[in-house]
């Protein structure tokens, strides 16, 4: 294995939904064979998603990676690896009860999760797409006794713009909040996203500034994109992405349909970054 020089490695941090997997949860053409080329060049490779640890880690054996830093929550959780064993290194809490009242009120029939800090989610109603291994069930008021590193709303028959319109109502601007590509609500602490995370990842690892390789797909990523192009490095969109993020980002590369993460993955072999076609 050809393994290069430390003061060339990339940190190199990938989305999980729409980037590295398609909506089946299947891996977007061509990735697990980008992301070994990059992890055999060298280059640190690692995660950076809006999903809970327990819904990440399996895409690290998947990969084929072992990163000493995995970005959870929207960058409210921060694993870091240490002798074989992973621990919550970094973890961002709130109140959460003033979101909740305002959501409740506004959407009461909608799904709700918390995710405290110790990792443990509690939850209103069983939804298919969380994972909640070690979870318990609990009454919306429950759902606020505790400080949290995030808030999670599902309400079947809205969709994202009503999601939009439903923030601006509740002035939700007291939290950072993402809405994702299955038109879910996800909230976090005030000032926290994937590029707090990574910059804080970034700085303990020590690596050159401006080498920092992000890509994603959803609003929740338009703060590592802005993170990554303040200190040099790339910020790669999917070419399915909403304007507004092909806009944060500084390169477009095709949907993950079409492999786009592979195709910019392999951008870093040639030393040179490019906007590639995107959707």
């Amino acid at each position: 294995m050809t393994v290069a020089a430390t003061d060339q490695r990339w940190l190199v941090a990938l989305d999980v939904d729409g980037t590295i997997l398609l909506q089946d949860e299947s891996m977007s053409p061509g990735v697990p064979e980008a992301v070994a080329r990059a992890r055999d060049a060298g280059h640190v490779v690692t995660i950076a998603t809006g999903r809970s640890w327990m819904a990440t880690h399996r895409y690290l054996d998947a990969l084929e990676i072992a990163p000493e830093f995995v970005v959870c929550s929207n960058g409210a959780v921060t694993m870091r690896r240490l002798d074989g064993e992973w621990t919550r290194w970094h973890v961002e809490t709130f109140d959460p009860r003033t979101v909740l009242n305002l959501l409740g009120d506004r959407l009461p029939e909608a799904r709700y999760m918390v995710e405290l800090a110790s990792g443990q989610r509690l939850y209103t109603a069983q939804l298919d797409d969380w994972t909640l291994d070690g979870g318990r069930q609990v009454s919306f008021e429950e759902l606020g006794e505790h400080p949290v590193s995030r808030v999670v709303v599902v309400s079947p028959g809205h969709d994202e713009e009503d999601f939009h319109r439903l923030v601006t109502e509740a002035g939700l601007n007291e939290v950072s909040y993402a809405i994702g590509w299955t038109a879910w609500l996800d909230i976090a602490p005030q000032g926290v996203d994937k590029g707090t995370a990574l910059a804080r990842v970034h700085a303990e690892l020590g690596m050159n500034p401006d080498q920092v390789f992000v890509a994603g797909d959803g609003r929740n990523d338009i703060g590592m994109f802005g993170w990554a192009l303040r200190v040099g490095g790339r910020a790669v969109a999917m070419g399915q992405a909403p304007d507004e993020v092909k806009d944060a980002a500084g390169e477009v590369t095709e949907g993950v349909a079409g492999g786009g993460l592979a195709l910019a993955l392999d951008t870093l072999r040639t030393g040179s970054p490019q906007v590639i076609a995107g959707e």
